[in-house]
């Protein structure tokens, strides 16, 4: 073992898989539950479209969460792990009919309406079934958040929800449709947020359209204010779980809820994106003119974000406790994008050395390809190296 990894029992499976640690992810879960258990009538969904790896939605379902989707798939994924139909919310701005039907016939708990043809739409799939379709309405709230810009989705330029001022003309729509119910509101604002002070903004945002909408009798029986809680990238080691308590005590002492009010969360990466690493080997050392490069057999098919977004990812060689030497950790995807770091220090590498990038759970093997023709990397959990 170097660390939490059982590289002994590594050696023998083909690289790059991801590996999850199922004892930080649950006690990350159970970390979750201490902190939303201390306010009444708070929800967690968990946020599917970071990792929907079977064996990982099993455990948070066990954990008794609940589920957000944003398409047809996952809903279907998530009924296969066995989460309860009425703990699924289903969001996304371009949902196609089957979606729709599928989640019709499930009996989903509510449809995250991001526009008033999608209303319609819902509206009239409902009737030809007889049903009536909770629905929730994505209100986009202009908010900033201090992320990447790939990754925010509160401002009024992005394409998610509906516009603030339309919403009430959107409510009264729903009223006059008879195959909808209007349930709640739903916001969000991005994902990688730090700062509590996004959020906090994002409440006040909230109470102020909560107060319109009271003054005309409207009641709003659910608030979802999405997730976009992050992760330690740079100290992945010291700071295995997120501080779920300041989290969820900065929606506690800001947003006004009123008696009854549900309140719901749509946490994914935090969940889930310390308990997963992308194992993978050098296949070769190669001296450049200037710099040298550790070329590894995992690549942007495998882990996009650093291609993608620029992220950062702690890399380490398991395998090796010789002097640092700097290196360009690169991937072998056609493509000069294909780098996981720059001029990064790790222990002398050697052809076939184990090496690990961290913090990998969220936005990593779901958002794996096929690209070159190469491979989907397998997804593996602790307990399937206990033998």
């Amino acid at each position: 073992m170097k660390g939490n990894f059982p590289i002994d029992k590594f050696k023998g499976v083909r690289t790059p898989f991801y590996y999850y640690d199922s004892e930080l992810l649950r006690n990350t879960l159970a970390a979750i539950k201490e902190e939303i258990g201390k306010h009444e009538h708070y929800h967690l969904h968990y946020a599917v479209k970071a990792n929907a790896n079977p064996k990982i939605l099993k455990i948070i379902k066990e954990a008794g969460f609940g589920a957000d989707c944003v398409s047809g798939g996952e809903i279907q994924a998530c009924l296969d792990a066995g989460f309860p139909a009425d703990e699924i919310v289903y969001a996304g701005v371009g949902k196609s009919d089957w979606e729709i039907n599928l989640g019709l016939d499930a009996e989903i708990a509510y449809f995250n309406v991001e526009s008033i043809a999608e209303l319609e739409v819902i509206n009239e799939l409902a009737a030809a079934k007889g049903k009536t379709a909770r629905v929730s309405f994505r209100i986009n709230p202009n908010v900033g958040a201090h992320t990447h810009a790939n990754i925010t989705t509160g401002l009024a330029e992005n394409k998610f929800g509906i516009a603030m001022e339309d919403m009430e003309r959107v409510i009264q729509i729903a009223a006059g449709l008879e195959h909808v119910a209007f349930v709640g509101l739903h916001f969000h604002i991005g994902s990688q947020i730090l700062e509590m002070e996004d959020f906090s903004t994002l409440c006040g945002r909230i109470n102020q359209l909560q107060e319109k909408l009271e003054a005309q009798g409207i009641e709003v029986k659910n608030i979802n204010v999405g997730g976009g809680l992050g992760i330690d990238y740079q100290h992945p080691v010291d700071h295995p779980i997120p501080d779920f308590k300041d989290y969820f005590d900065t929606y506690s002492q800001h947003l006004n809820l009123r008696p009854g009010q549900h309140l719901h969360f749509e946490l994914g990466r935090a969940v889930v994106g310390q308990c997963g690493n992308l194992i993978t080997r050098v296949l070769y050392v190669k001296q450049a003119t200037t710099k040298q490069f550790a070329i590894l057999d995992a690549g942007m098919t495998d882990l996009i974000r650093p291609a993608l977004y620029q992220a950062y990812h702690e890399i380490e060689n398991l395998s090796s406790d010789e002097e640092l030497a700097v290196y360009d950790v690169v991937g072998p995807i056609c493509e000069s994008s294909d780098v996981f770091a720059k001029g990064y220090k790790l222990n002398r590498c050697h052809r076939g050395d184990l090496i690990v990038l961290r913090s990998a759970g969220a936005y990593g093997e779901i958002m794996a390809s096929k690209y070159n023709c190469r491979e989907l990397p397998v997804g593996y959990v602790t307990e399937d190296f206990a033998s």
